[in-house]
């Protein structure tokens, strides 16, 4: 199929992909990340992606570096939006332990805009956790599939 050719080592069948570890002070971030992860690997379908005992290899992320800065301001000095950055380790190993594939310091951007209620903007700010998320998945399975 078009769009569908890889470089991923002959053998390299089936994936897992276990919960990403969080080194962050933002609590739960690992579980969006885990999920788009999964997501993205489930709907591309070059690999299987099944329970770590079944695997050839498991995908490991670290969710090492989380942020929000205040980026703009009304005219009375309140927050009006908000950027997000995050720095992940990724990587390959086979069943013995062996990295085949390894992504170091990778780091995505997201931008959320902020209202004048405190529940809006944690809402806010968990979408651009998804949306970032998400972000990171896309780009990273791209470069997984055509950087071995």
């Amino acid at each position: 199929m078009v769009g569908k050719g890889t470089h991923v080592p002959p053998g390299l069948n089936s994936i897992a992909i276990p919960t990403f570890k969080n080194q962050t002070f933002e609590p739960g971030i690992e579980v969006p990340f885990t999920q788009a992860f999964l997501r993205e690997f489930i709907q591309d379908r070059r690999v299987n992606v099944v329970d770590r005992a079944e695997a050839d290899s498991v995908f490991e992320g670290i969710i090492k570096y989380f942020s929000i800065y205040s980026v703009s301001y009304d005219k009375s000095g309140f927050v009006i939006e908000y950027q997000t950055n995050v720095i992940l380790d990724l990587t390959l190993k086979d069943r013995t332990g062996k990295v085949l594939w390894e992504e170091k310091g990778f780091s995505e951007t997201r931008w959320f805009r902020a209202s004048s209620s405190g529940v809006t903007n944690d809402a806010a700010k968990q979408v651009a956790i998804q949306e970032t998320g998400k972000l990171a998945a896309e780009r990273l399975r791209s470069r997984f599939f055509y950087n071995f």
